[in-house]
């Protein structure tokens, strides 16, 4: 059986001069949390637009719940959601008519129920009435999370989700993220917080220069990082000196 959600083999992709993909490799378990981490230009969202179609690769395959996405673009498309770093609400309709539109062109059946459902699971019920426009970032968050699963997708990609929201937005998000892996939906999130994968990942990948340079789990992450120091009590590294050290320590070579 298919356990891989997502495979990733020599992934290459270029913009001009501009050589921002230079053979990414890397695997993504189904029902789970994967972090791709990496600087301001390091090639995160060029990566999550190729896997869901916007963009094609120039070379190299990337597959998508078994589908190849050059090959198969229709089929993976029917599998994915995708949340961008800004919510993607149409400010003029209130939260259940956000819902309910992309119910519509879903072409599911019974789409004010479908929003109603998501507007209850996601603590919006309240708020369903009123136009998007006046909703705090949070909400917005939470509506544009809950446009996404509408058709109960296999995997979603999150862009940087909790770009500009304030600390409670940011925990909210968190566990909507958590409830929706527990649920068996595969996410895959790209962040600039270290602290956000730190969290959240069961699997997390440095991408640096165009490549990715470290891979695994948060435990295997900290195995690269010099023995914990000993004063009063032992010391562990967070993600965030780990991602530090291991890109100082791929520019000194």
């Amino acid at each position: 059986m298919q356990t891989q959600a997502i495979q990733v083999k020599g992934l290459q992709k270029s913009y001009k001069q501009l050589h921002v993909l230079k053979g990414v490799d890397f695997e993504v378990e189904k029902g789970s949390i994967f972090a791709l981490l990496g600087s301001n230009g390091a090639g995160k969202t060029t990566v999550v637009k190729i896997l869901s179609t916007l963009l094609k690769p120039d070379s190299g395959t990337a597959s998508v719940n078994g589908f190849d996405v050059a090959a198969s673009p229709g089929d993976v498309r029917q599998a994915i959601s995708l949340t961008g770093q800004f919510a993607a609400v149409d400010e003029v309709l209130t939260g259940r008519e956000n819902l309910v539109m992309i119910a519509r062109l879903r072409h599911l059946d019974h789409p004010r129920q479908v929003a109603d459902d998501l507007l209850k699971r996601f603590g919006l019920t309240d708020a369903a009435d009123r136009k998007a426009s006046v909703y705090s970032g949070g909400m917005r968050r939470r509506l544009d999370i809950a446009m996404s699963l509408v058709g109960k997708p296999q995997l979603i990609f999150l862009d940087e989700p909790t770009t500009g929201l304030d600390p409670e937005a940011r925990m909210e998000t968190w566990k909507i993220v958590k409830e929706l892996s527990d649920g068996g939906t595969t996410v895959f999130l790209t962040t600039q917080y270290l602290d956000e994968a730190e969290q959240l990942a069961d699997r997390i990948a440095i991408l640096h220069e165009g490549r990715i340079i470290a891979g695994g789990t948060l435990e295997e992450l900290k195995k690269l990082f010099p023995p914990a120091k000993v004063e009063y009590v032992e010391k562990q590294p967070t993600l965030e000196e780990i991602f530090l050290a291991i890109i100082s320590k791929k520019e000194a070579i």
